[in-house]
Order: C-alpha cells, then structure tokens, then sequence
C-alpha cells in the first residue's frame, strides 16, 4: 500500500513547489479569486501552507470574502471577490523564474484594518524593504504600492509579510491583487539629461482600480520602482496613468500627494559654472481636487515656484528653471508647497510630467 501511494505523494509536493515564470500582469492568482478547497478552510482561516493555490502562507492567514464582517466594520475588496489577510508575523510567498540581472517592480494592492501602526514588509531574495501604511491616500480605504529590485537569480522567492505584533491576530492587514512588471530603466540622452523624465517608465497599474500606484517614501534611485526617481521624504508619492486620470503628455505622470512632506528627486551629472534649463509640466489630474496648487522645484542654488489654480478636471501648463550648477552633480527635487484632499477624503495634489534637463551654453536656443 505504501508503495502505491509513494508517486502521488511525490507529484504534490513538487507542484506545491513550483517555480512560475512570469510575465508583466498579475502573478498566477495574484488576485486570490482561486481559493483553497473546504478542507483548507477553518472558517476564514488557511490551514496548510499550499491551500491557496500558487501560493505557500505562513503563520495565521485569512481568507476573506468581499462584504465580510468584522464587528462594525464591513470589508470591501477593491478586485474581484476574495482577498487575504496576514496576521501577525505571517506571510504569503510566491517562486518566480525571473532573469538574473534585470530590473522588476512588485506592484500589490493593500489595506488597513483594525490596526493604526501597520506595516508590511516585501523582500526579493535577497532584498527586502518595509513599507509604511500609517497613511491612507485613498478614500476606498485600500491603496496599490509598488517596490522594486534587481535580480541576483535566475528563480527568486517572493515574500509579503506582516511583522505586526497587534494584540488581535486578525487585525492585520487585507492584500489583494500582486502583480509584477519588468522595468528597463532609461538613459539619459543628449536631448535630456534626466532619466525617465516622461515617467514613462514605472511600476505595474491595475486596471480595474482609480487609484493609481503608491511609491512609498525613502525610495533610493538604484531600486526605484519609478527608474531614475528617488521619493526623499517621510511620505509618498502617487504614480497615475491616462486610463484613469489626465496626464499632461503621454501615458504617465506623477502627483505629489502629500505637500513638503513627498519630494521627488533625481541626481543628475553636470558641469559646474555651465548653465541648464529644467522645464516641465505643472497641472492636475481632472481627480476632483481642485485650489490653488503650487509646484517648487529646486536644482543647485536655483529654486522657482509655479502657481496652478486648479478646477480639478484637467489641464496643466508649461515651467523653467534656469541655474548654474555649481558641483560635478546636482539633485533636482520637486514637492508641492500645499496640502490637498479631495471631498471624500482622499489626498491629493499637482501633478509634474515632460520634465527636461538641457544646457544652455548656446545663446538664444529655445527652451519652451
């Protein structure tokens, strides 16, 4: 009898362990809508590390339906039916066959329950970083955040984890729809000498969301999910697309959400003595988040603030910043000098696009 159950035992547990290789888009059942069988089941909690199929849980995880109810408060979940909940210190965990040496982003939507203080922390073999969801910048209560890393292997494992220690196992935080893009971080060329000025470049947009992507703050340059960019500040900045917002040109663009407290950054080489030009875009989202905007943008010793009244409905207009760098390198920055929220709550601000670094040392040549 043992050995006619041995090959069946055997199959399970590599499938259980199967590497994917991925493609741009949701990871295989990235949005949970395929859920594990009632035996996996003890109520809303998993039991067994590979009930949820494509994915391996650790520690205490939930499976939840959209309209559960927690006392008072009714879970809503922003794609499809089902989502998961990670307890304290659990985690869901994915093998990906990825390309040694290329960039990719991780983009996941997420959202807060009972608990104030969350965090959740992704890692990348061997990467990790924590990202902070004291803030919420949507009104739905979820949020989509993306991390970025470069691969050291050619298969790497996946991890989101909750490192929570709330008194209340289930007060941890919802996950739904993980998915991954593969980033080709841009060059600066002769007619720029920023990278990814357009934005064009960036982590994965769901799109059956309107609530763009978050890229949380302390994002240092060499494993940005936004190529190029750096979010130098305690909170984050919003990464939007035209699907589902208006953008000054192009598909993408950026919108500071969070007044001085998200600053937008990009170290750039230039000549010290010689002169530059930064121009850009300044407008809104058409997100219902209409005031007075205003865009300060710094580079060197030059500074300049761009006033934008905005109706909320779309629109932007063009900006300069002259200056004489005065080092080998010179941080660009932007940050928006007001906070905004709309009516429902959620954050919002101005948006910055077509961002352009050029020298100026020839007279009379056009900026604008």
């Amino acid at each position: 009898m043992m050995m006619r159950y041995a090959a069946p035992i055997l199959l399970l547990c590599a499938v259980a362990h199967l590497t994917v290789a991925i493609t741009d888009g949701l990871l295989p059942n990235g949005n949970f809508e395929n859920g594990p069988k009632p035996s996996g089941l003890k109520g809303t909690e998993v039991i067994g590390r590979h009930a949820i199929p494509n994915w391996e849980t650790s520690g205490f995880v939930e499976y939840i339906e959209s309209g559960h109810k927690q006392g008072d408060m009714l879970l809503i979940v922003p794609e499809g039916a089902f989502a998961v909940r990670l307890g304290n210190e659990a985690s869901i965990k994915q093998h990906l066959k990825v390309t040694k040496g290329m960039y990719y982003s991780i983009s996941f939507s997420a959202a807060r329950t009972c608990a104030q203080e969350e965090k959740l922390n992704i890692s990348v073999t061997p990467d990790s970083g924590v990202l902070p969801m004291q803030t919420m910048y949507s009104s739905s209560g979820w949020d989509s955040y993306a991390w970025a890393f470069q691969a050291e292997f050619n298969e790497v494992e996946m991890v989101i984890h909750n490192p929570g220690v709330e008194e209340d196992p289930a007060c941890g935080p919802l996950i739904d729809s993980v998915a991954i893009r593969t980033l080709y971080p841009p060059r600066h060329t002769n007619k720029n000498l920023l990278k990814n000025g357009d934005f064009e470049e960036g982590p994965y947009i769901f799109p059956n969301t309107s609530w763009g992507v978050i890229i949380p703050p302390n994002i240092e340059d060499d494993h940005s999910p936004l190529p190029g960019w750096m979010v130098e500040s305690l909170k984050a900045v919003k990464y939007i697309d035209s699907d589902h917002y208006k953008v000054p040109q192009a598909k993408r663009a950026v919108e500071l959400v969070a007044g001085k407290e998200s600053a937008l950054a990009q170290v750039v080489r230039t000549v010290p003595g010689r002169a530059y030009a930064l121009t850009f875009s300044v407008g809104d989202a058409g997100d219902a988040c209409p005031g007075s905007m205003l865009v300060e943008a710094f580079a060197a010793r030059g500074t300049v603030k761009i006033p934008y009244e905005s109706k909320g409905t779309g629109g932007f207009k063009k900006a300069v910043l002259r200056f004489t760098a005065v080092d080998a390198r010179t941080r660009v920055v932007f940050l928006s000098t007001f906070y905004h929220s709309k009516t429902d709550g959620a954050l919002c601000g101005p948006v910055v696009d077509d961002v352009r670094l050029v020298s100026i040392r020839r007279p009379g040549r056009r900026l604008l």
